[in-house]
């Protein structure tokens, strides 16, 4: 899993997240306020338990069967703020 290289080369991402399959356009990998390896990113599809797509902060740690897909997106999505407050590290953004 390279998270960083997806967020490089504007690669959408899809994985197993709390209940089902996620599609995201990753915009922010580091570790969050909270401690945790995060990545923040815009879901647009696939399972949401709030029924709602948009931004997320996502605990990769209960991630699972992630794979980097070769679809791409247009950078950046609208309400993207770098320098994301969530994180207290960032490895990688746009």
């Amino acid at each position: 899993m390279d998270v960083s290289k997806a967020i490089q080369n504007h690669n959408l991402v899809k994985f197993d997240y709390e209940g089902g399959s996620r599609l995201v356009e990753p915009h922010c990998y580091g570790i969050t306020t909270a401690g945790n390896e995060g990545l923040r990113a815009y879901q647009v599809g696939g399972y949401s338990s709030s029924g709602k797509m948009g931004w997320k902060m996502f605990d990769l740690s209960k991630a699972r069967q992630i794979q980097i897909l070769v679809d791409t997106f247009k950078p950046t999505r609208l309400g993207y703020k770098s320098g994301d407050k969530g994180m207290s590290e960032i490895y990688q953004e746009l």
